[in-house]
């Protein structure tokens, strides 16, 4: 098979909704790039939500915020960001409606005063979807290395994520700031527990025709993995699209095939039936 440019969502797609990596997906990746294939993750995670234990499985790089950010073994070949005027506005305005927040950037994530606390809901609902179990996540396990008290006025933001009390917040983001890209996570599902507010007009998929240019490869070696609707650009443009069977349903129709949840080994399955690797006994 000739070799592969392999993107990767993570949340819902590499790991679930508890941040847990199944064996066989490492199990997946490693083997792939055995076999010559390169591996990126594509996520909405800023370059400081990459843990080690997610590095450690052999990844070549990753796009990071949604596309604002591209990284090849190490080399940053681009990273968009808000203006410090634009992450001040953004967080007066938060502060101002009283939405808990946190700012995305690639030195770390930095809370709002009150994150801990306001998030813990949306961060339990967020964990507890797999069966309709109740999620027991709390926010210092999902967030391990969030630093609190900094200072939030910075011009080396990717994204905001805000917690949603409704999804009129969210709307309301999306009017109170049209020079900014506005979107929700939330999940298995796709129910909008979080907003966020990134750079204009960057997309998954302009970032990944970055990265192509830089390798000087081509979108027909290019295969992509999610699971939510942030993650169509992305199928769409790849030459293949599988999204995972606990994605939600648009990019589940439009995907060029569904394979299983992550949680039941969805990710080594779709690299079988690819041909990416070899069948283990």
């Amino acid at each position: 098979m000739e070799r592969k440019i392999i993107f990767l969502d993570v949340d819902g797609t590499l790991v679930d909704y508890e941040g847990r990596l199944p064996a066989s997906a490492a199990r997946a990746v490693r083997d792939a790039r055995a076999n010559g294939h390169r591996v990126y993750l594509c996520t909405g995670r800023s370059r400081a939500e990459v843990y080690p234990y997610l590095w450690e499985i052999g990844l070549d790089g990753m796009i990071g915020g949604n596309g604002s950010y591209v990284e090849d073994h190490g080399d940053v070949l681009m990273h968009q960001t808000l203006t410090r005027t634009q992450c001040r506005a953004v967080v007066d305005w938060l502060n101002g409606r009283g939405l808990p927040f946190y700012l995305e950037c690639s030195s770390g994530l930095y809370a709002g005063a009150d994150f801990e606390t306001g998030a813990a809901q949306a961060i339990r609902a967020y964990s507890g979807r797999k069966n309709g179990e109740a999620g027991s996540l709390t926010v210092r396990e999902a967030f391990p290395d969030m630093v609190y008290g900094s200072s939030l006025y910075r011009e080396d933001v990717s994204k905001v994520s805000f917690v949603l009390r409704t999804y009129q917040d969210f709307l309301d983001a999306a009017a109170a700031f049209p020079d900014l890209k506005a979107g929700t996570w939330g999940g298995s599902g796709e129910t909008a527990l979080f907003g966020d507010l990134g750079v204009k007009d960057i997309t998954k998929a302009h970032a990944i025709d970055v990265l192509l240019a830089h390798l000087g490869a081509e979108r027909a070696d290019t295969v992509a993995f999610g699971d939510a609707k942030v993650d169509i650009p992305m199928l769409s443009y790849c030459a293949c699209g599988v999204a995972m069977g606990n994605g939600g349903e648009e990019i589940r129709a439009m995907a060029d095939f569904v394979t299983d949840a992550v949680e039941c080994d969805g990710l080594w399955k779709a690299f079988v039936r690819l041909g990416l690797v070899h069948p283990r006994a």
